[in-house]
């Protein structure tokens, strides 16, 4: 669909051709009609030219420090900030004749220095590119890549009362997360975001230094299919600059837009539950843990009564104040009180440190935009991934308490336990790039901090607890009978150096297992001259 300006909800239901919240519009039924809507004279403005943004502008401070991880900063040539697929495609050919290195960004939330890079000249700004329409030529939703979770979730539930299964932080920004084969609140019910990818839109460069734009479906017969499988979980920048998603649900058919993707919940029983570390020792912090594992290991198969159940238990460093639990369950369930209250019983059995526990129900729009508890986060920042098949073992449980009950360590760090499993593991290894399809909890290590002085000293604390954990495998979660690698979207640099990876096993085996060798051959034919690269990037062949 060509680029236009379709701000608003009013403009997207016109757009989408549907009836929202009571209002009928009229439809937009073909890509010339909406052409021509904006090229001759119709109500939409005219995009706005690209702005290119130098050190001199007063606009490149802000432009320069968007990224949320402060921790990494960048003074690149040039930030270019995009309103069209073209402008982009015109932006990186003439950066790859200048010979300027090129990073992307759209919603900023990158935990290493994959962006806010010093050998990046310049930095393609996409937050401008956030429109969610209808697609009805391919029968699927599109969302430009510079959109962020909250406006995809509202846009498409407003409009046609449905949604995708992304993650729980409304201000991720869609690029990025999807590519890296992005979960969320709803994975357990209805699988990855990837899992409802139907195409891409990406520019890309070829050998002669030529930048072209590209569309690649899941359509068998499309021959340009392996380019849209590489970007359903390799993670971002890697074979060109994503500019669209088209989102259809696996087997939806139609151009009935109300069918084509999940419908999410009416409402959401939201139930937090806190225990404070005034109260808690380690034996009921041991007990809470293995009792988490040990419920998932139980309730985590495609069809479980508890389906829709998806929580976060934050194991959260002593200076935070306490021990939480944020989960959410279909509060339309007839037994979603029941459900909810015998989890947090099961959770609580035998746990004798104290504990709050507060129930409400919103709506769902309400509860998504809402987003997950907040674990304290600083500005700086180091994290890590592991995927879990199996609950944490004793000798682990004893680690993770050990560093998160130091009274010394000062840094806000956390150990985050995700619900995991049911639909996301019906799915095979190797139908999208994210290999990691039966794991039953994904974890998030992470620590933040304020103060530049004290880098060094949280980045080896987080370092040194890492490779406690997983000291039976060299440092790091290797693809075992307990766990399966890492989440690139959880990236981590130091699965590189041997020194913070002793097994032997490389970083990309961690992350893309047997994938890896199918995301080299798309990387060697769409991206021949590695103008898209950072420290975690795909490598071709040889």
């Amino acid at each position: 669909m060509p680029d236009v300006a379709r701000r608003g909800f009013l403009g997207l239901a016109a757009a989408l051709g549907g009836t929202a919240a009571g209002l009928t519009v009229a439809p937009v039924t073909t890509e010339k009609a909406v052409a021509e809507t904006v090229s001759g004279g119709g109500s939409c403005p005219p995009l706005p030219g690209a702005v290119t943004v130098t050190r001199d502008d007063p606009r490149y401070a802000y432009l320069s420090t968007r990224g949320l991880n402060t921790r990494f900063s960048n003074q690149p040539d040039s930030i270019h900030q995009v309103f069209s697929t073209e402008q982009v495609r015109q932006v990186v050919e003439d950066a790859v004749r200048a010979g300027r290195r090129i990073a992307v960004r759209s919603g900023g939330h990158c935990l290493e220095s994959l962006v806010d890079n010093p050998e990046v000249r310049s930095v393609i700004d996409l937050a401008e590119m956030n429109e969610v329409y209808y697609d009805p030529a391919r029968q699927a939703f599109a969302a430009e890549a510079g959109a962020q979770l909250g406006q995809v979730y509202r846009s498409l539930y407003l409009g046609y009362g449905v949604t995708i299964p992304g993650g729980t932080c409304p201000t991720v920004g869609l690029g990025g997360y999807v590519s890296g084969g992005g979960f969320g609140a709803m994975c357990r019910q209805h699988g990855l975001i990837v899992d409802h990818l139907y195409a891409v839109e990406v520019v890309v460069v070829d050998s002669a230094g030529r930048a072209r734009t590209v569309v690649a479906t899941r359509e068998p017969s499309d021959p340009n299919r392996e380019l849209w499988w590489a970007h359903t979980g390799a993670g971002g920048g890697n074979f060109g600059v994503v500019t669209r998603y088209w989102f259809r649900a696996p087997g939806a058919q139609g151009d009935d837009p109300t069918t084509l993707l999940p419908k999410p919940p009416r409402t959401i029983l939201r139930t937090t539950v806190s225990w404070p570390w005034s109260g808690m020792n380690e034996a009921s912090f041991a007990r809470l843990v293995r009792n988490h594992g040990e419920w998932h290991a139980r309730n985590s198969g495609d069809g479980s009564p508890y389906a829709s159940l998806f929580s976060g238990l934050y194991l959260n460093q002593r200076i935070v104040g306490a021990v939480t639990l944020d989960a959410l369950i279909d509060g339309s369930l007839p037994n979603a009180q029941a459900l909810m209250d015998d989890y947090v019983a099961a959770l609580n059995a035998g746990v004798t440190a104290p504990s709050t526990v507060t129930n409400r129900t919103a709506p769902w729009l309400a509860s998504t935009l809402a987003g997950l508890a907040d674990p304290g986060m600083y500005s700086r920042a180091k994290g890590k991934g592991a995927y879990l098949r199996k609950p944490y073992t004793d000798a682990e449980i004893a680690t993770v308490w050990k560093h998160v009950s130091d009274p010394a360590y000062n840094g806000r760090a956390l150990v985050l336990l995700y619900s995991y499993g049911g639909k996301v593991n019906t799915v095979a290894p190797s139908a999208t790039a994210v290999p990691q399809r039966d794991s039953i909890i994904k974890s998030y290590i992470g620590t933040y901090w304020a103060d530049p002085n004290e880098d060094a000293k949280h980045v080896d604390w987080i370092r040194g607890f890492y490779q406690e954990l997983y000291a039976g495998t060299g440092g790091v979660p290797l693809s075992n009978d307990s766990t399966d690698g890492s989440y690139i979207n959880y990236p981590d640099v130091d699965l590189l150096d041997s020194q913070w990876n002793r097994s032997g096993v490389p970083w990309h085996t961690l992350y893309f297992k047997d994938n890896y060798p199918r995301l080299q051959q798309v990387k060697a034919r769409w991206d021949p001259r590695n103008v898209f690269r950072h420290a975690l990037s795909v490598q071709a062949p040889g």
